[in-house]
C-alpha cells in the first residue's frame, strides 16, 4: 500500500512508520517544515494549507497529529490550542479528500477514550453515548470534522486511542521516576479505571484497520484488559521491583495539575476492545502485566 500519515514523528507515529515500512509500503509523511524529500509533503493546519498532491495515489491516509493533552496545565489559551490543532487538522485532511476525484479508500482519524468521560466502573463501547467534560468535548468535534470525507464514501475509522504503554514517552515514561526512587503510589482514592494499549499493539491496530474493510466509525483501541489506578500502581511497582505506597490524595493532584489532572489522571474510563478483538485482531500484549515487562525489561 501507499499510505500517507501525519504525525509521523511522535510516540505511536514512528513506531507505525516502522511497521508499514517493515511490511514493504510505501509511506507519505505530512510534515510542518520544509520537505525533505519526495515522500514528505508541507502542511499548516492553522493556516489551512495543505499541498493535495501528498494524497495522489495514496491508498489511505492515518492522521494522528495534535496538540499532546497532558504537558500542561488547561489554561484557557491552552484548551483552545488542543481543541483548534484536532479539528482544523482534521477538517483540513477531510476537505481536500473530498475534494479528489480519486481520493484514498481509507481515512483513520485518531480520536480519544476521552470521548466517553469519566464514567465510574460503566463498560464502555463504541455504541455508548459521549460523556461530559472538555475532552468529551473536543473528542466529539473531533469526530464530526471527517463528515465531508464520510460524505464522499470513503471509509472512516476513529480510533478512539486509550493510554498508550512507552518507556519511549507518553504516561509510562513519566511515572516511572518516582516509582524507580520508591515514591510510587495511587492517585486519589486509585479506583478510577484506566484503559491502556502496549504501543506495538497500538501501531499493529492501526495497520490491521487499514486493510479490515469491514471496520469502520468509532473503534476503541484499547486492550482488553482495563484496570483500576490503584492495580495499574501495583502491577507496574511489581514489575521493576519497587514499593509502591506514597498514595498521592485527589485534592493534592487538583492542586497540581488542575482541570486537566482532574480529567486525565482522576478520571475513570473502563473501556471494551471488544469491536477489534472480534473483528480478528489479535493482541500481542492483552495483560498488563505482560505489556509492562514488554516494554520496561
Amino acid at each position: 500500500m501507499k499510505v500517507a500519515i501525519t504525525g509521523s514523528t511522535g510516540l505511536v507515529g514512528k513506531k507505525i512508520v516502522a511497521r508499514l515500512e517493515g511490511g514493504g509500503h510505501q509511506v507519505v509523511k505530512l510534515v510542518r517544515g520544509t520537505p525533505k524529500n519526495q515522500n514528505e509533503f508541507s502542511w499548516d493546519p492553522s493556516q489551512g494549507k495543505l499541498d493535495a498532491k501528498a494524497f495522489e495515489g495514496v491508498d489511505a491516509v492515518i492522521h494522528l497529529a495534535g496538540e499532546n493533552i497532558a504537558s500542561k496545565r488547561w489554561s484557557s489559551e491552552q484548551k483552545a490550542k488542543i481543541k483548534q490543532s484536532r479539528v482544523k487538522g482534521t477538517e483540513l485532511i477531510a476537505q481536500t479528500l473530498a475534494g479528489m476525484d480519486n481520493p484514498p479508500r481509507t481515512f483513520i482519524s485518531t480520536s480519544a477514550v476521552g470521548y466517553y468521560g469519566s464514567r465510574g466502573s460503566e463498560m464502555l463501547t463504541e455504541e455508548s453515548t459521549s460523556g461530559t467534560g472538555f475532552l468529551a468535548s473536543v473528542c466529539r468535534d473531533w469526530e464530526d470534522a471527517t463528515k465531508t470525507a464520510e460524505y464522499k464514501g470513503i471509509r472512516v475509522v476513529h480510533a478512539r486511542l486509550g493510554v498508550v504503554l512507552s518507556k519511549e514517552g507518553g504516561a509510562l515514561k513519566l511515572m516511572l521516576p518516582p516509582f524507580l526512587m520508591g515514591g510510587g503510589g495511587p492517585l486519589g482514592n486509585g479506583q478510577q479505571y484506566m484503559s491502556w494499549i502496549d504501543l506495538d499493539d497500538t501501531a499493529g491496530a492501526y495497520v490491521y484497520m487499514l486493510t479490515a474493510d469491514g471496520i469502520s466509525g468509532a473503534v476503541n483501541v484499547v486492550s482488553p484488559d482495563p484496570v483500576t489506578n490503584a492495580e495499574f500502581t501495583k502491577t507496574l511497582a511489581g514489575v521493576i521491583h519497587r514499593p509502591a505506597f506514597f498514595a498521592v490524595p485527589e485534592f493534592a493532584v487538583k492542586l497540581m495539575f488542575g482541570e486537566m489532572g482532574e480529567e486525565c489522571l482522576l478520571g475513570s474510563n473502563r473501556v471494551s476492545a471488544n469491536k477489534l478483538v472480534t473483528s480478528g485482531f489479535k493482541f500481542g500484549y492483552p495483560e498488563l502485566e505482560t505489556a509492562l515487562k514488554h516494554e520496561l525489561n
